[in-house]
């Protein structure tokens, strides 16, 4: 009986381990064999002295096979012990997830570890070691913050599906996420990004529009990294973990009390570049806040296929402290991410934050969510929607007004506009500075392989020119 029947049925498992009279079942199941007739009636006829001779080996042949029987009642029994403990665990489904996917306020263990200062009603609470109290112009900016980037990111969707874009990452539903630990960070401190932190860019003043270069394929950036110590858009999965490492190892060598930031999602935390990121951090004491958005979706992966516990406890294994706060409450991401800044700047090391929140768009453009995910599974994230549940906030205590909404709203429609305009009007690059910037003092193999490419491009006008000259 496999362990699946074992589970569905206990009682067939306990018939098999133990007898009606509460026995093992190598009691009944290997009786000791008697002698066979024949076997005697050959004994009578034996001479007596031979007879006397032979006394003692059927004693020993009778021992032999009670020993036999006890070695092959035990193999019984093994099997069926192995079955009663099947059947006294619960059956694990297939798609069963681990404690850490859990959906927070669901009651588990892990759900009461989340960290949550903003219900997904809007109303506050509190809690022991994390606590924020910002003034009412504060709520106001972060949910401004917010509002702004959602509609840039839906504006960068929009301008994609008009083929103004070769490819956008969206970051719908994790606006809280990433405005709070954004705002959480002081101008000294260092960021390094996946490709999807639009909202943390937003905090760290990158202008929105130079985020569209590289997604147009006019650039590899856009942005000086060190004019708001914001590293440039990190295409490959996890690297910028190691980056960011290396980084804060050199910050503490040169005594700076400032700290950096690494963000990454659930699916890159499955990486190996992740895992020796947190090696050396762990290693070195390096500065450094691990901030792990973890948006439920590895592209079409689901959290729980790629790890055994929750994620935020993985830093125990490195020796630093990890935890798991509602990334859809931008006031709780807010108070950890600053309480974990503040570890790493006072000399204790690395910190890993778990943002557990969703993404409620597509993993880019090119993906289709339909096809590998439910509907009511995103309907049931969209009631914790990070922005709704700050406005509820804001109108229940009167801290905004219709004139507030409104100007934003103003202020979106403008923001949007101007990407708009910004993305149409954005000039190819020169095709002949791939060839710059590469050997301080040149290189004769480059020189050689510029005059090639200039050429070639030179013969697409000299086409053309022919083509018009026929045409005439």
């Amino acid at each position: 009986m496999t362990e699946s029947t074992a589970a569905r049925d206990p009682r067939r498992s306990s018939k098999r381990t133990s007898g009606s009279d509460g026995g093992s079942a190598a009691a009944t199941a290997a009786p000791e064999t008697p002698a066979a007739p024949a076997k005697k009636a050959a004994a009578r006829k034996t001479p007596a002295k031979k007879a006397t001779a032979n006394a003692k080996p059927p004693a020993k042949k009778a021992a032999a096979k009670k020993t036999a029987a006890k070695k092959t009642a035990a193999k019984k029994t093994a099997p069926a012990r192995k079955t009663a403990e099947a059947a006294a665990k619960p059956a694990k489904s297939a798609n069963a997830a681990p404690a850490g996917a859990v959906p927070p306020g669901d009651g588990s263990a892990d759900a009461l570890e989340l960290v949550q200062l903003l219900t997904p009603e809007g109303e506050r609470v509190e809690h022991p070691e994390y606590a924020v109290d910002p003034s009412p112009e504060e709520l106001r900016g972060l949910y401004r913050d917010m509002v702004l980037t959602r509609r840039f990111d839906a504006e960068a969707v929009t301008l994609q599906r008009q083929g103004e874009l070769g490819l956008w990452p969206s970051l719908l539903g994790q606006e809280a996420a990433q405005v709070g630990s954004g705002r959480a960070t002081r101008e000294d401190d260092y960021v390094f990004p996946t490709y999807r932190e639009h909202g943390v860019a937003w905090c760290r003043g990158v202008d929105p529009t130079l985020l569209l270069g590289m997604f147009r394929g006019v650039n590899n950036g856009g942005w000086d990294p060190n004019s708001n110590n914001f590293h440039l858009y990190t295409i490959v999965i996890g690297s910028q973990t190691l980056h960011a490492t290396g980084y804060a190892m050199g910050v503490a060598k040169d005594g700076a009390d400032s700290a950096v930031v690494a963000y990454f999602g659930d699916g890159a935390s499955s990486q190996g570049d992740v895992a020796e990121a947190f090696t050396f951090a762990a290693v070195y004491n390096a500065p450094v806040v691990f901030f792990c958005q973890n948006n439920q979706w590895a592209i079409s992966e689901p959290t729980e296929r790629q790890s055994r516990v929750p994620l935020y406890r993985r830093a125990a294994g490195y020796g630093f402290p990890g935890v798991r706060v509602d990334g859809n409450d931008v006031l709780a991401v807010l108070a950890v991410t600053r309480k974990a800044l503040e570890h790493a700047r006072s000399g204790q090391g690395p910190m890993l934050v778990e943002a557990y929140t969703y993404r409620m768009g597509a993993h880019t453009t090119s993906d289709d969510p339909t096809r590998y995910r439910r509907d009511d599974e995103r309907a049931a994230w969209e009631a914790k929607d990070p922005i709704l549940r700050l406005r509820t906030l804001l109108e229940r205590e009167h801290l905004a007004d219709e004139a507030f909404f409104a100007e934003l709203d103003e202020e979106s429609d403008a923001l949007a506009k101007r990407v708009r305009e910004a993305i149409r009007t954005m000039a190819d690059p020169d095709p002949m500075a791939i060839f710059e910037n590469i050997y301080a003092d040149g290189h004769a193999v480059v020189d050689e392989e510029r005059t090639q490419y200039a050429a070639y491009q030179a013969s697409f006008a000299d086409e053309a020119g022919a083509a018009a000259g026929k045409g005439h």
